[in-house]
């Protein structure tokens, strides 16, 4: 039944390319030069962005099936959990990839020197990400306790229809975005039709067929039961949080005819308290036991915790002049404190019979979801690091500059010594040479382009980067002249890396916790 259900969408899809996106339509008229790509996707990163977040939307239709066929057999029970695992497990690694790689992308490509904008298009495919890591452990509670099974069916309805609300902003050009290439309306509504059909046929039978699942054993509210539940409840409230800032502009002007504006303030404010609390309980729940627990056996590595934070959040926070900062990195201590208790336990470590050879045998005997799990929640204290390096100490300057002069940013000292203009294949590019010093001492040179793509007639800016571990220097040339000078952007982004490796650590953690998986 799964497989049918696969086969219904894999013919909507077909339908929508032969009847609305047809690649092998004949352009009228012909432009004698070509129209030319899009000059913002000519980069190599082309290659594998959208092909990452596809995989990552195409997997989640398979929950959607499993979801379907479950509710149609009247059947959901730990084997049905098991098979569905690897194919969410999949899906959710290649979109962290996807997401990840459109960070990258735009960081070097857009040059305005940003990680993550809170773009409607950067918000589509964050929403189907959020759902998935819940379902990934509302799977989990289903497999080992049998319970929460009426939950993960509507969790995988969710993952799948925000994948295809995904598809149908990119392709119907109804946002306003740097990443919507496509305003066909036919697209839009057919798209829009997919969504209905699947959507709205899903959740009519899942209000008719829910009953007959079973509901499963009870739980405390103190038990990892409890705490997965606490998870889901958090992922789901952030997911609804960026949905109406990202819909409810467009709905307004659909409506009421209103155009109001919702930026990065309304999700700063908004969506990173949900992520600390969160985060918070991240750090106590893998310590938590299935069925009931105690705050009472967890009160010695709750207050060993608070000691770690307070000391690394105090710390920082002296040395950094910044309270924000030192609680956000403290947080970051707290949870891979957390996550390494929780690893410890499982290979025995502070067990009476521990020792090396005890510890190691058990290290090797652990199963991929045991490794899956430390990489991944490893990977979300890393990124907080860096996303918290960001948001409180990256500096940056503008100023207009003639050749020999010079801007200060964050210690550096950028000298621009030299201007170069040519012509390539498709474009007019105007070059600066950018010399980067330290207390007197040269460390590099960057050069950063401006570039004229004359079949378009767009500007862009290719960025000058000076990647290190601990930093970023960011450089972008803006418009100008020899008599006047051009404009330079200078940034200095400490521990931008961070956020990517983070990522990409969550990303392989899905991977890795397939290995040694076994099937009942």
């Amino acid at each position: 039944r799964a497989l049918a259900v696969q086969g219904m969408i894999g013919t909507g899809f077909l339908t929508f390319i032969l009847f609305t996106s047809n690649p092998f339509e004949r352009l009228n008229p012909v432009p004698i030069n070509g129209n030319g790509l899009n000059p913002l996707l000519q980069d190599p990163g082309l290659a594998f962005h959208p092909p990452f977040l596809y995989l990552g939307y195409v997997g989640f239709s398979m929950a959607f099936s499993f979801s379907v066929a479950a509710l149609i057999e009247g059947r959901v029970d730990a084997v049905w959990a098991r098979w569905l695992r690897p194919w969410v497990i999949v899906a959710w690694s290649f979109l962290t990839i996807g997401i990840t790689m459109g960070s990258i992308w735009a960081y070097y490509e857009l040059g305005w020197g940003g990680w993550w904008m809170w773009d409607p298009v950067e918000n589509v495919s964050f929403l189907p990400w959020l759902v998935g890591t819940a379902l990934l452990h509302s799977i989990l509670v289903l497999g080992k306790r049998h319970t929460m099974a009426n939950w993960t069916i509507l969790l995988g309805i969710a993952a799948f229809s925000l994948s295809l609300i995904g598809t149908f902003v990119v392709r119907s050009g109804v946002l306003t975005s740097v990443h919507a290439f496509a305003v066909d309306p036919a697209r839009g509504v057919f798209i829009l039709a997919l969504l209905g059909v699947a959507t709205g046929g899903g959740l009519i039978l899942y209000a008719l067929r829910a009953h007959t699942l079973r509901g499963g054993p009870g739980f405390e509210m103190v038990s990892k039961e409890g705490g997965l539940v606490l998870n889901n409840l958090l992922l789901v409230t952030a997911t609804a949080t960026v949905f109406l800032g990202t819909f409810y502009p467009l709905l307004l002007d659909a409506f009421a005819n209103e155009k109001i504006s919702v930026g990065a303030p309304y999700f700063d404010a908004s969506f990173a308290p949900i992520m600390l609390v969160l985060i918070i309980f991240m750090g106590v729940g893998p310590l938590v036991k299935w069925r009931a627990d105690t705050f009472a056996r967890l009160r010695k590595h709750i207050l060993i915790s608070l000691v770690l934070f307070a000391i690394v959040a105090g710390l920082v926070a002296w040395l950094g002049a910044s309270v924000l900062g030192g609680l956000s990195i403290g947080l970051a201590a707290y949870l891979a404190f957390g996550t390494l208790v929780a690893f410890g336990r499982k290979i025995g470590m502070g067990q009476k019979d521990a020792n090396l050879q005890n510890v190691l045998t058990r290290l090797k005997a652990q199963p991929g979801p045991v490794y899956g799990f430390l990489l991944a929640h490893l990977g979300i204290a890393v990124t907080l690091i860096g996303v918290t390096a960001m948001s409180v100490w990256a500096t940056d300057t503008a100023k207009v500059l003639k050749l020999g002069e010079s801007l200060d940013v964050g210690g550096y000292t950028l000298q621009l010594n030299k201007m170069s203009s040519g012509k390539a294949a498709n474009y007019k590019f105007l070059t600066s040479e950018i010399d980067i010093t330290k207390k007197d001492q040269k460390i590099g040179t960057l050069r950063s382009e401006r570039r004229l793509y004359t079949v378009r007639g767009m500007v862009t800016t290719e960025a000058g980067i000076r990647v290190r571990p601990s930093k970023n220097i960011y450089v972008g040339i803006g418009d100008g002249d020899p008599e006047k000078g051009w404009v330079v952007r200078a940034y200095v982004h400490p521990l931008v890396n961070w956020i990517w490796v983070g990522c990409l650590m969550m990303a392989l953690a899905g991977f890795v916790s397939l290995i040694g998986r076994r099937q009942s």
